[in-house]
C-alpha cells in the first residue's frame, strides 16, 4: 500500500512539474526579443503642444551614463547585497532566491521578491513596471529573457546597464547622475554611507528621498549596510561607522532643476498619467515624443490670470483657483491649472483641477436634474410650471431651503434654473428618479457610489474610505468642463484627454483616439443650453457678460452644515457683510468653441469664501473666455429639429 502511495505521489509530482514546464514554455515563446537599444538607457521624453512646438524635455541634463570601469566595487557590492546577493553565482534566475522568498512571504507580513537583478533589468527595459501587470505570463517571460541575457552579456555589462537604468528620485536617472546631483561627486568619490543610500533607493525612490523622507532614507541606507556586513563585503566597524553618519552627511542643497516649466507642471502631470494608463509606458524612462492638444498661449494666459493682479484682484496668496478648459468640438483639454501661487520647487505637485474632493454646488443642476428631465420627457417645455414652495427631501423630514429661505411659488423651469432655486431642482430629480439621473451623469463621466436626493444641488457624495474608486467619485473642474462641453457639442460626450499621439524611441507611432459617445439627445442639449444662456443675462452671473459672445453657464456655491458654519464664522478675515459663507464657489461656462470650469476656495475648507470673493471664479472665467473669444470666430448654436420656439419658451415637438 505504501509502495503504491509513493508511486502515486511521485507521479503527481512529475505531472505537476511537467505541466509547469509546459506552461513556462508556452508563455516564454511570446517574450519580446532581446534588443540592445532597450537595455541601453533611453533619451529623455519630449512633450509637444498642438502646433508641434516643444513644450518640455523631461530629464534635460538629468541622465549621465557611467562606464563599467568607473563603477566602484563597493557600489556593486552594495547593490548585490540588498537586491541579489547571489548575482555572480546564478545565470539569470535564482531558484534558491525564489524558494527563500516563498518561505519568507508565507511566514511574514512583509513581501520579499524573488527576482534577480537581471530580471529587474529586463522588467525596467522591456515591460510595464505597474504592479497590476506582474502576471505569471510576464514573470515567465522575464525569467526566460534573463537567462538568455546572461548567455549574451557579462555580469559586468548587466550591472552597468542596471546602474544606468534605475531611477533615484527628483528627476535623476542613473546612479552617476544621482551621485553628482545629491553629493556633487563622481561615483568613485562617494563614501560608504553615500553609496549605500544610492544602492537602496531604486526600489522606492520617492519614499527614500533624503530631502522629503530623511528617516525612511536612513532606514533603507542602514538596511543596505547591514546586508553588506551580512554578506561579508564590509567589516562590522565599517558598518557601524557608516550607520552613525547622518543621512544629510555630504548631501547638497536641493537644486531647483525643474525641467518642466511651472505653468505646465499640472498639465504635464496629467499627460504622464494618461500615457501610462493607456499604454503602460513609463514616460520617465521610455524616451518618447508625446504630442498633446495643449494650447500653449492659452495655458500661459491662464497662468497669468491666476498669478498676477493684472486681470483679477485676489484677496491673498492662500486663496485658490483651479480650472480646466476643453475644446467643445474635439473634447481635448487645451489648458489646465490646479492652483495659484504654487511652490516653484515642487515637480508634479497637487493638481486640484482633477481632484473630486470639493463640492460643485448648483453647477450640478443642469446635468443632474434638468438634463435628464428633458431627456426622459418629464418636461416638454422650458415654460413648464414647477412649485417653489415648502418641500422636504423625499423620504425624510428635512426641509429643502434656498439661500434666501424664501419661496417664489409657481415658476417656469427656465426661471427656476435662472434663479438657481433649490426646491424646484430637488423636485425635478425626484420626478426623474435617482437611477435615471445617475445613468445620465455616468454618460457624462460623473460617478457616485450611490445617488442621493441632495445631489440635486451638490456633488458631495462621500464613499466608503476603503472604496478603491473613492478618488474617481464626484466632480472636478476636468469632469465639469467635459460634461458641459457635451451640452455645447449637441449632446456628444468626449472623455477629456491630454495626448494625441506618441512616438517611441524607435519611431513607432501610436495615435490615441478620443473616446466619444452620445450622452443625450441633441434637443436636450439645445434646451439646456438655451436656458443657461439666460443665466448670464438674467440670472446669477450677469458680471460674466462678454459683449458679442454667445455663451451659457451656471454658478455653483457649496454650503456649510450648522456646526461647520459656526466654525467658518470664527474664521472670517474682516467685518462681516451678511453675505453667504461657502467652502467653494464655482462657475462652469461654455461657448460653441470652448468649455471652462472654475473652482475657487481655500485649501482649508473652514476658511470661508464670502463677500466679493464669491465673484472671483466668475471673474477668472470672464477674463479667460474673453481672451479665447479673441482667438476665434464666435458662432451661435443652431436649433435642431424636434424643438420649436413659442414666444420666449422652447418646446419639444416629439
Amino acid at each position: 500500500m505504501i509502495k503504491w502511495l509513493l508511486i502515486s505521489v511521485f507521479t503527481l509530482i512529475i505531472l505537476g512539474f511537467s505541466a509547469g514546464v509546459a506552461l513556462f514554455v508556452y508563455y516564454a515563446k511570446d517574450a519580446p526579443p532581446l534588443e540592445e537599444s532597450k537595455l541601453v538607457s533611453k533619451p529623455s521624453s519630449v512633450f509637444y503642444d498642438k502646433d508641434g512646438q516643444v513644450l518640455a524635455d523631461l530629464g534635460v541634463e538629468k541622465r549621465e551614463l557611467a562606464s563599467t570601469k568607473d563603477i566602484p566595487l563597493t557600489l556593486v557590492n552594495a547593490i548585490t547585497s540588498i537586491e541579489d546577493h547571489r548575482f555572480f553565482k546564478h545565470r539569470g534566475v535564482d531558484p534558491i532566491r525564489i524558494i527563500s522568498s516563498v518561505v519568507h512571504n508565507t511566514q511574514n507580513d512583509s513581501t520579499q521578491g524573488g527576482s534577480t537583478l537581471t530580471q529587474q533589468l529586463i522588467k525596467l527595459s522591456f515591460f510595464s513596471t505597474k504592479t497590476k501587470d506582474a502576471t505569471i505570463e510576464r514573470k515567465a517571460q522575464e525569467a526566460w529573457m534573463a537567462v538568455n541575457l546572461e548567455r549574451q552579456k557579462t555580469k559586468e555589462e548587466i550591472i552597468t546597464y542596471y546602474i544606468n537604468k534605475t531611477y533615484l528620485g527628483n528627476g535623476y536617472y542613473g546612479m552617476l547622475t544621482a551621485s553628482k546631483s545629491y553629493f556633487g561627486k563622481e561615483l568613485s568619490s562617494l563614501d560608504l554611507s553615500q553609496i549605500a543610500l544610492l544602492a537602496g533607493m531604486p526600489q522606492a525612490p520617492n519614499s527614500y528621498d533624503p530631502y522629503a523622507h530623511p528617516e525612511a532614507a536612513k532606514d533603507r541606507r542602514d538596511m543596505v549596510l547591514r546586508a553588506m556586513y551580512r554578506y561579508k563585503t564590509i567589516t562590522k566597524q565599517q558598518m557601524t561607522e557608516a550607520i552613525a553618519k547622518p543621512i544629510t552627511d555630504g548631501l547638497q542643497p536641493k537644486a531647483d532643476n525643474k525641467s518642466i516649466p511651472s505653468y505646465l507642471d499640472n498639465y504635464i502631470k496629467q499627460v504622464m498619467h494618461e500615457v501610462q494608463d493607456k499604454t503602460g509606458l513609463d514616460v520617465a524612462t521610455a524616451g518618447l515624443k508625446i504630442y498633446t492638444p495643449l494650447d500653449n498661449a492659452a495655458q500661459q494666459k491662464l497662468w497669468d490670470i491666476f498669478n498676477t493682479d493684472q486681470y483679477v484682484h485676489f484677496p491673498d496668496d492662500l486663496f485658490q483657483v483651479a480650472s480646466t478648459i476643453v475644446d467643445v468640438n474635439s473634447g481635448a483639454v487645451i489648458a489646465q491649472l490646479g492652483g495659484r501661487k504654487q511652490p516653484t520647487d515642487v515637480t508634479f505637485g497637487l493638481n486640484q483641477a482633477v481632484q473630486t474632493n470639493r463640492d460643485w454646488g448648483s453647477t450640478m443642476k443642469p446635468i443632474t436634474d434638468y438634463g435628464p428631465a428633458y431627456e426622459d420627457g418629464v418636461y416638454k417645455s422650458t415654460g413648464d410650471i414647477i412649485g417653489d414652495n415648502w418641500y422636504v427631501y423625499p423620504g425624510t423630514n428635512i426641509p429643502v431651503y434656498d439661500w434666501d429661505k424664501l419661496y417664489q411659488g409657481n415658476i417656469t423651469v427656465r426661471r427656476a434654473l435662472w434663479g438657481s432655486r433649490n426646491i424646484p431642482a430637488v423636485k425635478t430629480l425626484a420626478a426623474v428618479g435617482l437611477d435615471n439621473s445617475q445613468k445620465f451623469l455616468e454618460g457624462l463621466g460623473i460617478h457616485y457610489p450611490n445617488m442621493q436626493y441632495s445631489n440635486a444641488i451638490s456633488s458631495n457624495n462621500k464613499p466608503d474610505d476603503n472604496d478603491p474608486k473613492a478618488q474617481s467619485y464626484g466632480a472636478s473642474s476636468e469632469k465639469m468642463a467635459a460634461a458641459y462641453a457635451a451640452l455645447g457639442a449637441g449632446g456628444v460626450y468626449t472623455e477629456p484627454y491630454y495626448v494625441n499621439k506618441i512616438v517611441d524611441s524607435e519611431g513607432k507611432e501610436t495615435v490615441l483616439k478620443p473616446v466619444r459617445s452620445r450622452a443625450m439627445k441633441e434637443t436636450t442639449a439645445y434646451i439646456i443650453t438655451d436656458m443657461l444662456k439666460g443665466v448670464i443675462t438674467n440670472g446669477t452671473m450677469t458680471n460674466g457678460i462678454i459683449p458679442g459672445l454667445n455663451q451659457a453657464g451656471k454658478t455653483g456655491t457649496s454650503n456649510y452644515d450648522d456646526n461647520a458654519y459656526q466654525q467658518a464664522m470664527a474664521n472670517l478675515d474682516g467685518p462681516y457683510d451678511g453675505s453667504s459663507l461657502a467652502p467653494d464657489e464655482n462657475f462652469v461656462g461654455y461657448t460653441p468653441k470652448y468649455s471652462m470650469a472654475v473652482w475657487s476656495g481655500y485649501k482649508n475648507q473652514m476658511t470661508p469664501v464670502w463677500g466679493s470673493k464669491l465673484y472671483l471664479a466668475l471673474d477668472v472665467y470672464r477674463e479667460m473666455m474673453t481672451y479665447l473669444a479673441s482667438t476665434t470666430n464666435n458662432p451661435d448654436w443652431t436649433m435642431p429639429d424636434g424643438v420649436k420656439k413659442v414666444g420666449n419658451e422652447l418646446t419639444l415637438t416629439n
